[in-house]
């Protein structure tokens, strides 16, 4: 079992949460779907839920709330990316061009984390460990494998996040067409591919993928439970995959790796 016990390196995504108008419905859909388990967290972290799989943390799922006369934000999937100084982070994000969208914040004695978007317009999160280090399960049936970054400006991106982060992102060896991995330490944590005109009117975004044993039998089981279908399984070089939709609209890929054919 590819447990986690040590916290993550910075640039390293290390948690994934989703915000849900309906956040029962969401927990309920995920348990059915990936055998997660989950219930609504206290009132002092605005009952965020941490779900767990083995009895390991996974993901989380929270409330979706909107800030006083702001309108509701919307329900996707969020990566989160590993710091030790979570403050000091913040103000690289800042002067390397992105825009802080939360800053940074406590979560009790758990970490700090803040909400920020690259200049091309992708959100993400970061995280620094405190008694939680992120996901602590990973890379098999049910729980997180990848996270890939959808860029509209591929060297705009590469200088963003290697400054902010110390990310550096390179053509993926067998790759096939323009695929690139996110580095770090010389180790590859996630991958990033540039939105182009067979995706037109597509936003930059991080894109979640959760691991199956079976794609095909995944994706019968989500439109069932009315999910929907973006794009239906095929063959890659990883293996096969899936991206689809919860019913509440929060886009998400789901991978069964040639290692675990």
């Amino acid at each position: 079992m590819p447990e986690i016990t040590t916290p993550y390196a910075t640039g390293t995504p290390c948690w994934v949460d989703l915000m849900a108008k309906d956040q029962q419905a969401a927990l309920d859909f995920y348990r059915d779907l990936f055998g997660w388990q989950g219930e609504v967290g206290a009132a002092e972290f605005g009952g965020y839920a941490v779900c767990t799989l083995h009895g390991k943390p996974v993901a989380g799922i929270g409330p979706a709330m909107a800030p006083d006369g702001e309108p509701e934000p919307p329900t996707v999937w969020t990566t989160y990316l590993a710091s030790t100084d979570a403050e000091a982070t913040q103000d690289t994000i800042v002067s390397a061009g992105g825009t802080l969208l939360a800053p940074v914040m406590d979560v009790g004695t758990l970490g700090r984390m803040l909400i920020a978007a690259d200049p091309q317009g992708a959100v993400f999160g970061v995280w620094q460990p405190g008694e939680f280090h992120g996901a602590g399960l990973a890379n098999e049936p049910g729980t997180l494998i990848w996270n890939e970054l959808n860029t509209s400006d591929l060297p705009a991106a590469t200088g963003f996040y290697g400054q902010s982060f110390g990310i550096e992102i390179q053509p993926m060896a067998g790759a096939e067409g323009d695929y690139w991995s996110l580095n770090v330490g010389g180790r590859g944590v996630g991958g990033a591919a540039r939105l182009g005109d067979d995706r037109p009117g597509t936003p930059p975004h991080w894109l979640t993928y959760f691991a199956v044993d079976d794609v095909d039998s995944t994706v019968d089981a989500l439109v069932k439970r009315n999910g929907t279908v973006l794009a239906p399984p095929f063959d890659m070089m990883a293996g096969r995959m899936s991206v689809v939709a919860d019913p509440q609209g929060a886009v998400f890929a789901i991978l069964a790796p040639k290692s675990m054919a």
